[in-house]
């Protein structure tokens, strides 16, 4: 616990449960934002399910229609929980608050992957992706590369993180390049089906899905979280984590298996969303006002879920224009980091 008139933030060593912020203004601050956050994603989840149910509230049609709109409630809250917690440990590790899961080329492999099979097979192949084994294989395949990047850049003799992200993005704009010019190749309506499949969209999301969907973002998450502490460590160096005890590699490529765990579960089911998780790991440190992981991963995964949630009620219930929910995500992300970069992150 720091003594009174110590205004230095204690270590992650140094930190109890009862002392994890620098003073008791922080603790308020942060206890402020978690409560609002809290309000607001129960608030739009409740109003997705019951706001313009045409059944009178309490009777079985009621609660069918609830039922049959939970599962996008419950596909919104594992996008939000893998996008934000793979993003925050992702940056950790990376030691860079700019670069985020997506640079390494998961959503090029994914438009790939969709686009190969409409231009190989029509419409029929990307028909024949559908089904929960074809949904696993898909994740498999992405962790499956992501990992094999990872051991040949950061387990040889010259091993570092900055060349294994300026490859993940080289391999990243190689794999857009073969989809665009396979889309050029298309007719028209094998581009329009193909064109609805290539948008991060919570609809393309199969109910069929979640029995896998569900674990694998459960567990993937949850060992993060029990790895909060190590993640503290893992923030500060390679040379300062390997002085305190924690081999850096192994913690390395642990974390980085468990984000392209999160980052594949999220792809394969609803699409790409490349700026979601860099939007919310950005305002995720503001409102936790802590570098704590123990404090800053719950306030990742209900600002995730607010930004989800609250942007599908509003468009879809008064501005009637659901579809467009994820181009809007992705626009004010991308003017996040945009104004990131141009402030040097002092944002």
């Amino acid at each position: 616990m720091p003594t009174a008139g110590v205004s230095a933030d204690p270590t992650p060593a140094q930190r109890t449960p009862a002392g994890w912020f620098a003073d008791a203004r922080a603790r308020r601050r942060y206890l402020i934002a978690l409560t609002i956050l809290i309000v607001l994603s129960t608030g739009f989840g409740i109003g997705l399910l019951a706001w313009d149910n045409p059944m009178p509230f309490g009777t079985d049609g009621f609660w069918r229609i609830a039922e049959l709109r939970f599962t996008n409630v419950l596909v919104m809250i594992i996008v939000a929980v893998c996008q934000a917690v793979a993003t925050v440990s992702f940056q950790t590790v990376a030691t860079n608050r700019i670069v985020t899961p997506s640079i390494l080329g998961f959503e090029s492999l994914y438009r790939a992957v969709q686009t190969s099979s409409v231009y190989l097979f029509g419409v029929a192949g990307l028909v024949a992706l559908q089904g929960l084994l074809q949904f696993g294989i898909q994740i498999a395949i992405m962790v499956a590369l992501a990992m094999l990047l990872y051991g040949w850049l950061l387990t040889g003799r010259y091993a570092n993180l900055q060349i294994m992200l300026l490859i993940g993005i080289v391999i990243g704009g190689g794999l857009g390049a073969i989809a665009t010019f396979m889309q050029r190749l298309l007719t028209p309506s094998e581009f329009d089906v193909l064109a609805a499949r290539l948008f991060g969209n919570i609809s393309n999301a199969d109910a069929s899905y979640l029995p896998v969907a569900v674990p694998l973002c459960a567990v993937a998450s949850a060992l993060l979280w029990l790895r909060a502490r190590r993640l503290n460590v893992m923030a500060l160096g390679a040379d300062t984590a390997n002085a305190l005890g924690v081999n850096h590699r192994r913690e390395l490529m642990i974390t980085l298996f468990l984000v392209a765990v999160l980052m594949a579960t999220s792809t394969a089911l609803v699409g790409p969303m490349t700026f979601l998780g860099f939007l919310v790991a950005t305002l995720a440190y503001q409102f936790a006002g802590s570098d704590d992981h123990r404090l800053v991963f719950p306030v990742a995964v209900l600002t995730a879920f607010t930004i989800l949630a609250g942007a599908y009620f509003v468009m879809r219930n008064i501005f009637y224009a659901q579809g467009v929910v994820s181009i809007i995500i992705e626009l004010v992300g991308g003017l996040v980091f945009l104004i990131v970069i141009l402030r040097k992150g002092r944002l």
